[in-house]
C-alpha cells in the first residue's frame, strides 16, 4: 500500500498554523492538491507559499467556522470550485476553538456557543455536505482531529473534552453511515503537541509530560503523518477508528 495522494484534493480546516498547517503541508507533500482554510488570509497564504516552495500545490480559502451554516456552505462550495476537477476527496476537520483550562462554573456562555459551533457544528455540516459527493464517486476520506481530552477526564477541561468526545462519536456514526459506499471516516486523537502556542506554556504542560511514557510532546509533523496515513490507500479498511498520537499518555 502507498501513502501517495496524487490526483486527490483535500480540504483542511483551521490550517493557517499549528497542527493544521503541518497537516496541509504533509498532504501536499504526498501529492494532494490542498485547500488551506482559516480566518487569517496572510497566514493562510504563507502556508500555501510553503507548500508551493516545496513543489506542492494548493490554495487558500478564508472562512470563520463560527459564522454559521451559510459561511460553512460557502467554504465547501469554494473548496470544490478551487480544484481543477471541482471535487474534494479528503476532508480534514481540524479547526477547533481552543480553551484554556477553566473551572466549569467560570466558563462564559458565549465561549460554550463558539466552541460548539467550531468544534462540533462545523465538522457536522461540512461532512454532511462533502461526504455524500464522495460516496457518489465511491471514494473519499474524512479525518477528524479529536483529542485525548475526548478519551479521558481532565479537570477544568469539561467544555473542550465534551466537544472532542462529540467528534469521536461522530466518527463512529459516520463510519457506519458511509463505509459501505467507499468513504473512510477516522479520528486522530493528539496529546500535548509542540505547537507554538504549547511551547510558550511548556511549564504548565510539564505535569502532563511527567506522566507521559515517551517523556515529550508530539510534534505537529508526527500528527500530520498519522493524518496522511488515514487519508491514503495505506489504510483501506480502517473505519471508525481513533488513532491516538500522544506518547502513550492516555493509554499506558
Amino acid at each position: 500500500m502507498t501513502h501517495s495522494l496524487l490526483h486527490r484534493n483535500a480540504l483542511v480546516t483551521g490550517s493557517t498554523g499549528g497542527i493544521g498547517a503541518a497537516i496541509a503541508q504533509a498532504l501536499a507533500a504526498a501529492g494532494a492538491f490542498v485547500v488551506v482554510s482559516g480566518r487569517d488570509p496572510a497566514r493562510g497564504r504563507a502556508v500555501v507559499q510553503s507548500i508551493t516552495d516545496s513543489g506542492g500545490h494548493g490554495t487558500f480559502v478564508q472562512a470563520d467556522l463560527a459564522d454559521g451554516e451559510v459561511a460553512i456552505r460557502h467554504l465547501a462550495e469554494r473548496a470544490q470550485t478551487a480544484t481543477s476537477d471541482a471535487r474534494v476527496d479528503i476532508l480534514v476537520n481540524n479547526a477547533a476553538q481552543l480553551i484554556a483550562p477553566t473551572p466549569t462554573a467560570e466558563v462564559p456562555a458565549e465561549l460554550i456557543t463558539r466552541a460548539l459551533a467550531v468544534n462540533v457544528t462545523a465538522p457536522f455540516l461540512l461532512t454532511g455536505i462533502l461526504a455524500p459527493a464522495m460516496a457518489a464517486r465511491g471514494y473519499g476520506a474524512v479525518v477528524n482531529v479529536g483529542s485525548i481530552n475526548g478519551l479521558i477526564g481532565m479537570a477544568n477541561s469539561a467544555l473542550y473534552g465534551a466537544t472532542k468526545t462529540a467528534v469521536h462519536s461522530l466518527t463512529k456514526s459516520w463510519a457506519a453511515e458511509y463505509a459501505a459506499r467507499g468513504v473512510r471516516v477516522n479520528t486522530i486523537a493528539p496529546g500535548p503537541t509542540a505547537t507554538e502556542r504549547n511551547t510558550a506554556v511548556a511549564e504548565h504542560l510539564a505535569p502532563l509530560l511527567a506522566r507521559t511514557p515517551s517523556g515529550r510532546m508530539s510534534t505537529p509533523d508526527e500528527i500530520a503523518s498519522a493524518v496522511v496515513f488515514l487519508a491514503s490507500d495505506a489504510a483501506p479498511n480502517m473505519h471508525g477508528a481513533t488513532l491516538v498520537v500522544d506518547g502513550g499518555f492516555a493509554t499506558i
